[in-house]
């Protein structure tokens, strides 16, 4: 006998008779005898719950719920009454979405996802989603979007929204109403996430949660039991974005956050898994990945017939039936059920004869019995040491009978005919409540606050710290610091050159040095701080890890190295840009969530950015944040040798399609220092609903400094940066980012070759001049009796002959915006076409911007309105050996 196996045994004796019988058995009766011994052992356990890694099951545990059946939920709960209040809820969000589309029928609208989800929303208002914790803010909730008809009703059932806002649901355009989804930027108190956009919601909640971790870490918040929630659907379980994390939150060990997945086996067109069992692929993942898995798969109602199975073939059953046939049972009547699940064995037949076909209809999922529900939830919120996701199986549309339970087309479903809309009351019991009118009509349910429906509601809700969902804006204002760096940059450099991505850090260096801000701030990069210059940050400031640095770094003995600390302030996520984005949005909106502003910024390849997480970014506009996002090495031609995949030339026009997105391409270190200034008084002290995008560039050079120009005609996006010497200039030169200094090339060719005299301007912000265009130009349509307005273009350029040319590194729609407000000829030079690799010098030329390009255009602007001979186009051609028969670079 190994006495090893018996060591630490709680019961050695025992042990020892197993392992002699074991023993016996293999001597007398062979190895095949003990294996099916051990065999029906495993199959014994599976019945009773227990599943044990000796016997491989390919990550999966039996299916069946994880918890016991006699589970002790800890506290008594009147699940019938809360039975009653979720019947009211339910209904009123199908009468909302119903008188909607009598309103309107395109207005549409999602009854079925909430259908499923209902007992999993109630059970979590009714016992554990805090709206507040005595020291501390409450729960974060990422409601799924589909589902929002039923938050809404509940809303109303707790008074916060009247029968007349309930009306407006999806009607938004004239003020007011409700949104069609969760939209914190559409209804800024009451949503807290954006997560429609399917998939987004998880990777946000799991950087939520690893966000709270970090402030508490670092002395920001105060420890607390708040946790992350976050709903999802099996189906959107396949978005990337829903899995992409889940192995950083079982490393990170986020017991702070709770998924809880709503199983009703259909996505919008049909089953999620027709062939398969998604929950089990799912516990698989999660388990892998370092989570406590949950699974809530049978309503109480299968306990009795499970203990009454002691042959194992009613499991059997249950794990070789697919998802496509268990949603095609609930979509049929008992009868069906009866004969197409227990039929298939006899003797399941016979375990199931005293049942009457409703009863076996009755034989519902885990998902809408509230009390394993109840018994999930609470293991979630006691579990220690890591993230915890529940698996809740339950049925699309339940309840809404032939109108769509469990069929394909219930995700479109909108409204219910008369014999769904009977079987609808029935099955929740609100004959009572409901007359014939008020059913015809769809009239909303709200009972006397004296009842005990409503009287219980408010009451959980009340020891729960108020109602939900629910966000909150106030925080303190901050004065931004007046640091040397912000003064130093507006000077000139002199002969010493620097890159904009240089003056960037030297600023944020100097406010993490600052006592009162440097604290709120958040550098985070997704993998390059080194590229960017940013590595001096690691030994002052450290890189934040939850359990400090375990190993001594190979470079350890350098002022540069690379050092993780507990109580580190910098975030670097890896090569991981969705999750970088997911850190920058969590701490960009803690001033709602956590009542604390913090400043991010998110540094990284500009082609790395809006291109490839445009999605998250478009939340963070939803989402109301706050931040600074810089996209370094930035432009079609800076980054030397990269090629396609590196190189920027169109992130500008996909930002400038953010409303509250405020984009900037500056060229110099003072317009930097600006705009970085002017960003953290709009989102700390006037607590604007802002972000900024800023692109950086890595080619260093002198800077100018601000000189005599206005810094308000920096930030509004163009200013006179060199006049001419001239009295009066032949043309008007406008650049920004890295053409700008080509720009400044042309000018001196201009002039050197030709004695044409010309103004540069740098143009910080195309984007934000053609706002300001566009908002004159409907002021001035909508007030035709009084004095016009002028856009900042019109302004800069009034009384100037032109033509003017602009040339940017980006495509030309860029720098074509502001078209309509310049007030005489207008030429765009962009880079246009995929990128490729190569000096910057050759890629200006390739892509034609570089200055004998913008100085060609110039000329032949000139030469069209007849100011000079078009002989002066040709020997510009040939000066600049221009060939007039170089491909084009968008060619195809």
């Amino acid at each position: 006998m190994n006495q090893a196996l018996v060591c630490d045994d709680a019961d050695p004796i025992e042990t020892r008779e197993w392992l002699e019988a074991l023993e016996a058995v293999l001597l007398n009766e062979g190895p095949r005898r003990a294996d099916y011994l051990l065999n029906r052992q495993f199959e014994l356990g599976k019945l009773r719950g227990f599943s044990s890694g000796a016997n491989d099951t390919g990550g999966n545990t039996p299916y069946l719920n994880s918890l016991p059946a006699r589970f002790d939920p800890g506290e008594s709960v009147d699940f019938t009454l809360e039975r009653r209040i979720e019947s009211l809820v339910r209904w009123n969000a199908l009468a909302m979405v119903q008188r909607a589309n009598r309103h309107d029928p395109s207005l549409g609208g999602h009854v079925a996802s909430f259908a499923s989800a209902a007992t999993l929303y109630e059970v979590g208002l009714n016992h554990f989603f805090h709206a507040g914790y005595p020291n501390a803010r409450g729960d974060l909730i990422f409601f799924q979007g589909h589902s929002s008809p039923g938050i809404y009703a509940r809303a109303f059932l707790e008074g916060r929204l009247d029968a007349a806002t309930l009306d407006r649901f999806r009607q938004e355009a004239r003020g007011g109403g409700l949104s069609s989804y969760p939209h914190p930027w559409l209804m800024p108190e009451f949503w807290q996430f954006p997560t429609v956009s399917m998939g987004l919601g998880a990777m946000q909640a799991i950087y939520q949660a690893r966000l709270m971790k970090y402030l508490e870490a670092r002395g920001l918040l105060g420890a607390s039991p708040r946790k992350v929630w976050c709903f999802l659907g099996d189906g959107e379980m396949d978005e990337p974005e829903s899995t992409a994390g889940l192995g950083f939150a079982g490393r990170e060990r986020l017991d702070n956050l709770i998924f809880v997945v709503n199983c009703n086996l259909q996505r919008l067109d049909g089953p999620v898994r027709g062939n398969g069992k998604i929950i089990q692929e799912l516990e698989r993942l999660f388990l892998a990945a370092g989570w406590r898995v949950i699974k809530v798969i049978w309503s109480g109602a299968w306990d009795a017939l499970l203990a009454r199975d002691r042959s194992g073939l009613l499991l059997r059953r249950m794990e070789e039936c697919v998802d496509g046939e268990y949603q095609a049972l609930r979509a049929r009547d008992g009868s069906h059920f009866r004969q197409q699940f227990f039929g298939k064995y006899p003797e399941l037949l016979a375990l199931v004869s005293d049942l009457s076909d409703e009863q076996i209809f009755e034989l519902t999922w885990g998902g809408h019995d509230p009390q394993k529900v109840y018994s999930a939830y609470r293991a979630a919120v006691e579990q220690r040491g890591q993230p915890t996701v529940v698996l809740a199986k339950t049925i699309k549309g339940f309840g809404m009978g032939k109108a769509g339970e469990a069929c394909n087309v219930a995700h479109q479903a909108k409204k219910l005919g008369d014999e769904s809309l009977q079987s609808f009351v029935a099955r929740f019991e609100l004959g009572s409540a409901l007359d014939r009118s008020q059913l015809e009509h769809f009239e909303y349910l709200r009972p006397p606050s004296d009842t005990p429906e409503m009287r219980h509601l408010a009451a959980r809700r009340a020891a729960l710290g108020g109602s939900l969902p629910k966000r909150t804006r106030d925080c303190p204002r901050f004065d931004v610091p007046k640091t040397k760096s912000f003064e130093t940059l507006l000077e000139p450099s002199g002969q010493r050159p620097l890159s904009t991505t240089k003056a960037f850090v030297q600023l944020l260096s100097e406010l993490l040095q600052d006592e009162t801000l440097g604290p709120r701030l958040v550098p985070i990069v997704a993998d390059e701080a080194r590229t960017f210059g940013m590595e001096p940050l690691f030994r002052r400031h450290g890189i934040w890890a939850a359990q400090g640095q375990l190993y001594v770094s190979e470079d350890a003995a350098s002022v540069l190295c690379y050092r993780e600390d507990a109580r580190g302030q910098i975030l670097q996520e890896g090569i991981n840009e969705a999750g970088a984005m997911c850190s920058w949005l969590a701490a960009a909106t803690a001033y709602a969530n956590h009542g604390l502003p913090l400043v991010p910024f998110y540094i990284f390849y500009s082609m790395f950015g809006v291109q490839r997480t445009g999605d998250l970014w478009w939340a963070a506009g939803d989402s109301r944040a706050r931040g600074f996002l810089l996209g370094a090495t930035s432009g079609r031609t800076t980054l030397n040798g990269e090629g396609l995949q590196h190189e920027d030339g169109h992130s500008h026009v996909w930002a400038a399609g953010i409303p509250n997105c405020i984009p900037y391409d500056p060229s110099f270190a003072h317009e930097v220092a600006l705009i970085l200034e002017r960003g953290l008084e709009r989102m700390l002290h006037e607590q604007e609903d802002v972000f900024y995008y800023i692109t950086l560039l890595n080619e260093s050079y002198p800077h100018p400094g601000l000189g005599q120009a206005q810094a308000e005609d920096v930030l509004r996006g163009m200013y006179l940066l060199e006049p001419s010497s001239a009295p009066e200039a032949e043309v008007e030169l406008l650049g920004s980012g890295a053409m700008l200094r080509e720009v400044i090339a042309a000018r001196e060719l201009l002039e050197r070759d030709f004695g044409i005299a010309a103004n540069v301007w740098s143009c910080p912000s195309f984007t934000l001049l053609a706002r300001d265009g566009q908002a004159a130009a409907r002021w001035n349509l909508l007030h035709p009796g009084a004095e016009p307005q002028t856009s900042h273009v019109a302004r800069c350029l009034a009384g100037r002959r032109g033509p003017s040319v602009a040339a940017t590194d980006y495509v030309r729609a860029f720098a074509e915006q502001i078209r309509a407000f310049v007030p005489h000829r207008y030429v765009v030079l962009g880079t246009d076409g995929f990128g490729r690799s190569d000096t910057r010098q050759e890629l200006r030329r390739f892509f034609e911007v570089d200055r004998h390009w913008i100085a060609l255009a110039a000329l032949s602007a000139l030469a069209d309105e007849g100011r000079i001979a078009r002989a002066w186009v040709i020997e510009a051609l040939e000066r600049y050996q221009l060939d007039p028969q170089k491909r084009q670079p968008t060619h195809v």
